[in-house]
């Protein structure tokens, strides 16, 4: 398994570029406060912004770009709704059922570089969060990707590059502890 050291964002813009630079006109880029995805103008390609230079967040915007749709790809931030910290219970399950699939991605690129994942329940001043519970559903729908070969093929395209770039073997069921 690769050290610290080699867990640097860099790597994975690097990465990512090789995989859909030229096929998808997108880079990864490193921003400096909150994520987000700016669809390209011009001779401006796609960007996948993620959060102050953090590794988990490049895999996590990774996962998010993923599993976008063409014409969500074509819209800021892929269209998508964001209710910040401070959830209540009702929004909290709203996001945890929108998460889940995004974050079991972001537990297979983890897996794939060898880096430490662990969910983002993202509402440290809202209600109180069971965060084993989300852990398991995210658990089971990577567990559900890699049983039934049914994950995005943007996703497995840049799994199996991060497993050839850290040395690492492709996941299997038993390497994810929920």
């Amino acid at each position: 398994m690769p050290n610290e050291s080699t867990h640097h964002y860099s790597y994975l813009i690097d990465i990512f570029s090789d995989c859909f630079r030229n096929s998808y006109d997108t880079v990864l880029v490193a921003g400096d406060d909150e994520p987000y995805y700016q669809p390209g103008s011009g001779d401006e390609p796609h960007k996948v912004v993620f959060a102050h230079g953090f590794f988990a967040s490049a895999l996590h915007e990774t996962a998010h770009w993923c599993i976008a749709g063409e014409q969500r790809r074509q819209q800021f931030d892929y269209g998508y709704w964001y209710e910040p910290d401070g959830r209540n219970e009702q929004q909290q399950r709203e996001f945890e059922q929108v998460e889940r699939k995004p974050q079991a991605l972001e537990w297979l690129f983890s897996l794939c570089a060898g880096f430490k994942f662990d969910v983002s329940v993202d509402n440290l001043s809202g209600v109180e969060v069971d965060r084993y519970a989300f852990r398991k559903e995210v658990a089971q729908q990577l567990k559900s990707y890699l049983e039934t070969d049914s994950l995005p093929p943007r996703a497995k395209t840049f799994a199996k590059a991060l497993c050839r770039a850290f040395n690492c073997e492709w996941p299997s069921c038993q390497m994810i502890k929920d």
